[in-house]
């Protein structure tokens, strides 16, 4: 019988509602929406989009290796965005984080997203 794991890292940020970083569930892991805040200070890392795209990933990493996986195991990302101008950006950091075939994606313009953030990313990932 498969159980649920709810993983925790403090090298991304902690949790500012009522949702755990990710759940890992046989194989898979889901990963709650990640915003560019630096886990130590809890505040954003900087209001340039690069710069959160960045964070972004680098905190999707780190809650991944906490639960024995990687970005090379992302299957589904959804990406949200506060200004769709800025969906080539994140295109371009997608091509130097992952290989092709890149995995699927949605991106979803959205009016605002926690802390004033520009972008916001979940995910789904398997362990191997």
């Amino acid at each position: 019988m498969m159980t649920k794991e709810y993983i925790h890292t403090k090298k991304a940020p902690s949790a500012i509602g009522a949702y755990s970083q990710a759940v890992k569930y046989g194989d898979m892991i889901f990963l709650s929406g990640q915003i560019p805040l630096d886990p130590d200070k809890m505040i954003l890392v900087s209001e340039d989009i690069d710069m959160q795209i960045k964070q972004v990933f680098i905190n999707l990493k780190y809650v991944l290796e906490a639960s024995g996986s990687s970005l090379e195991n992302i299957l589904k990302l959804n990406v949200y965005l506060t200004n769709l101008q800025n969906f080539s950006k994140v295109n371009e950091h997608m091509e130097k984080i992952f290989n092709k075939p890149y995995p699927a994606r949605a991106a979803i313009g959205i009016n605002s997203l926690p802390k004033d953030s520009l972008i916001e990313i979940d995910a789904i990932a398997s362990i191997k």
